[in-house]
Order: C-alpha cells, then sequence, then structure tokens
C-alpha cells in the first residue's frame, strides 16, 4: 500500500503507487514535515562561533 494515498503500490515507483506521491513524499521531507530524531544534546551549546572578519578558509 501506498503510504501517501493507500492504492496499491507500481513496482516502478514502489513503495509508492506512482510519480505523483513519490513527488508528495520527497516535497514533505524538504519542507521538514519528516524529521528523524536525535538523541544527541543540543549542538548549539558546544557551537564555536568565529569573529566576524575571520575566516576559517583564508588561514595559511
Amino acid at each position: 500500500m501506498c503510504p501517501i494515498c493507500q492504492q496499491p503500490t507500481d513496482q516502478k515507483f514502489r513503495p509508492f503507487c506512482s510519480q505523483r506521491c513519490a513527488d508528495i513524499d520527497l516535497g514533505r521531507w524538504f519542507s521538514g514535515q519528516y524529521r528523524v530524531p536525535s538523541y544527541r544534546e543540543d549542538d548549539e551549546e558546544n557551537e564555536t562561533i568565529l569573529p566576524q572578519d575571520e575566516d576559517p578558509l583564508q588561514k595559511g
């Protein structure tokens, strides 16, 4: 069964029934409707912030 519309799946678009449902699913991932849970602590606390005039790619 297609996870989007519950119709029988088509081998060509598996696990979906059509390109339309596959595109709907992809759009949901891009828009952030689907999320993979993370069990890590929030990374914002450990983030290193560089001064605005310092470019790590220009060091040498």
